[in-house]
């Protein structure tokens, strides 16, 4: 651990790609670390969260000056949220492509890898970061105490900060199906998603069985594997 930031397995990875890459894009599921782990890496760099509405608004208005702004680069959070930028970065790493220009993060994976594609193809690295793997969880708890591994899962934020697992996974799964599923697809019968994830959750371990989770669920397969698909893209 460094000023405070958890060390992770996979940050020699990224200062490879910062190295040989002028866009560096981190993709992974929300909370799983890829601010703090940005930042930790590139210290130096400006901070820019395109969550904040007056940020977000000022790119989406005027998408070249807001770059100009960061003349050495900076990290822009959630990249998702303006996709026409992705298409004026392209523009500024052409007429300067230094290494490590910008780093980009966004949690909606489907909708960050698809901008890319049509824009950055070729002068991104992509790195998808995951929740605590095995060797990075040990730094907080007893890795035999299976149960408790178990309940609360891997997410840093809830090691970090000495959460409630029950708390903060409820409001998590709220949080995700109300904005990444929702946006990604128009789901008719919410509440049957959300039964389908628990059932999936059941079932870890085990042989998918489209047709047992569809019967379980009140849905087809065929639905039920276009939700498998939807669980994977988000």
């Amino acid at each position: 651990m460094i000023n405070g930031f958890q060390d992770r397995s996979i940050e020699p990875v990224l200062r490879e790609l910062a190295q040989n890459y002028p866009v560096v894009t981190v993709t992974g599921p929300r909370q799983s670390g890829k601010i703090t782990l940005c930042r930790k890496v590139f210290p130096d760099k400006s901070y820019v969260n395109l969550e904040a509405p007056d940020l977000r608004q000022y790119a989406l208005d005027d998408p070249r000056g807001f770059l100009n702004a960061y003349p050495d680069g900076a990290i822009l959070d959630e990249i998702q949220r303006t996709p026409d930028m992705v298409s004026y970065i392209q523009t500024f790493v052409d007429e300067d492509p230094v290494p490590g220009k910008y780093i980009l993060t966004g949690s909606q994976q489907f909708n960050v890898r698809d901008a890319l594609s049509q824009s950055l193809a070729g002068r991104t690295g992509i790195l998808t970061l995951l929740p605590f793997d095995w060797n990075e969880v040990r730094a907080f708890t007893d890795r035999a105490d299976t149960d408790n591994m178990l309940l609360n899962g891997f997410y840093p934020r809830l090691y970090q900060m000495r959460l409630k697992p029950h708390q903060v996974l409820g409001d998590y799964f709220e949080t995700y199906v109300q904005r990444d599923v929702r946006q990604l697809m128009q789901i008719r019968h919410q509440g049957l998603f959300e039964k389908f994830v628990r059932l999936c959750a059941g079932r870890i371990g085990q042989l998918l069985n489209l047709n047992s989770l569809g019967n379980e669920t009140g849905i087809s397969h065929t639905t039920a594997r276009e939700w498998i698909s939807i669980l994977e893209a988000s």
